[in-house]
């Protein structure tokens, strides 16, 4: 199989990111890495994490201005690309074509290609700019998958929360795995209602 590009911002959450290296590499699928300087900052801030051990988790990394590396063109072929976490300035990037480094120019050549570009957008609150910039993404291919975790799996750890996005990621470029519960109605014991439809009375 073609390899999977990840793309990792400054913006917060770069565990997430970090996480699905790790997956990937787990489940001996072939990982391109793209990092812009500002989230090699944020890794050293939110995590005990050296920039070069994340590199080893992937199977290539690329420099960030190394606009000749290959997924700077459309005959490299890919699985798709994933930008996680996404910033508000690369996903700016992205909705009006500024192709201004290599990660920028590689979601550009995602979606002109018609492959999967999943943007993990990590701001909160978010203006009307940032909105209609994901809604441009989105009407040019992407799915938006923001950084929102599901709470139904009963999570106990943060390590839980961010299994359960990495899973959603996977789901949507349709690899196998395991990291959190999938939803199979409430778990009630026949002829019983489940508590949370239970009279108050």
């Amino acid at each position: 199989m073609p390899p999977l590009l990840v793309g990792m911002t400054g913006a917060s959450g770069v565990i997430y990111g970090v996480r699905l290296l790790e997956v990937l590499k787990e489940s001996k699928i072939e990982s391109h890495l793209v990092m812009t300087n500002a989230a090699k900052e944020t890794l050293v801030l939110e995590t005990t994490r050296k920039v070069s051990e994340l590199e080893s988790l992937a199977s290539v990394s690329y420099a960030i201005n190394d606009i000749a590396a290959p997924p700077a063109s459309g005959s490299f072929r890919s699985r798709g690309m994933v930008v996680v976490p996404c910033s508000m300035k690369t996903l700016a990037g992205i909705a009006n074509g500024y192709s201004a480094n290599l990660l920028l120019r590689a979601a550009e050549v995602t979606l002109k290609e018609r492959r999967p570009l999943i943007i993990v957008p990590r701001e909160t609150p978010l203006t009307r700019i940032q909105l209609e910039n994901m809604i441009r993404v989105m009407d040019a291919g992407a799915v938006i998958l923001p950084a929102m975790p599901g709470f139904y799996t009963r999570p106990k750890t943060m390590e839980n929360l961010v299994d359960f996005l990495v899973g959603k990621i996977l789901d949507v470029l349709e690899i196998e795995h395991t990291l959190y519960s999938r939803w199979g109605g409430p778990d009630v014991s026949p002829g019983s209602a489940h508590p949370a439809y239970a009279s108050s009375d």
